[in-house]
């Protein structure tokens, strides 16, 4: 570790980063301090569960970094509201700006190598499953549920959430929208502007577009 890295932990463990770590691991692991959190981190609801799976070590999640150019960083707030459970399988970084909320018994799984850029929104009522390698950019909104219910004549709900997969190295362009029931492959690529409000088919595709397709297909995508 190069002194120019541990200044930068040092800087990173202010008091919502020993707080968040004290809460939700025993002491062992919580002075090993796994997540770090920027100072414009706001805390709005702290009841659930955060569990990491493999060795643990310093920052190996960040919340509220980075610095995307097109952002006023000083403006920009991080929210986490959470009730039910986070699980991360691995690295993880959540940009500045992003909103992650996780209700109560609902569960967020981001697997090895996560990143999300900056100003997005990860809004979970009943599970959200992030694969490996996986890049999502800035401001997309990922939604399990419509949050409201929507009732038949017979009072019978029509809109129930439903779980959103997606697979292991997959690259989501910014202003992309991903729904409720919506699964995406492994090794795929989503368009910029997309709405993914399905299951899409077959890896190693670009896909994008309202209503989404298939734009392009035998590609690859490097980090």
């Amino acid at each position: 570790m190069t002194l120019a890295t541990l200044k930068k932990i040092l800087r990173a463990i202010n008091y919502k980063t020993v707080y968040f770590n004290f809460k939700h691991f025993p002491f062992k692991d919580a002075i090993k301090f796994p997540v770090l959190l920027s100072n414009r981190v706001v805390i709005s609801k702290n009841i659930g569960k955060v569990i990491i799976t493999g060795p643990l070590k310093t920052g190996i999640v960040k919340i509220g970094f980075g610095d995307v150019g097109i952002f006023d960083k000083k403006l920009s707030r991080t929210i986490l509201k959470l009730s039910g459970t986070i699980f991360f399988k691995g690295s993880a970084n959540i940009g500045h700006g992003s909103k992650v909320v996780v209700g109560k018994d609902a569960e967020l799984i981001l697997g090895r190598n996560f990143i999300l850029t900056a100003e997005s929104a990860l809004v979970v009522t009943k599970k959200v499953e992030i694969g490996d390698d996986s890049l999502l950019s800035w401001d997309i909104l990922i939604m399990d549920s419509d949050l409201h219910q929507i009732k038949d004549k017979n009072g019978v709900v029509i809109n129930k959430a439903a779980e959103v997969k997606i697979g292991n190295k997959v690259w989501i362009g910014c202003r992309t929208v991903i729904l409720k029931g919506a699964s995406i492959p492994d090794n795929s690529i989503i368009a910029a502007n997309s709405l993914i409000a399905r299951s899409l088919e077959g890896e190693y595709n670009i896909f994008g577009g309202n209503p989404v397709g298939v734009l392009k297909s035998d590609v690859t995508w490097e980090p």
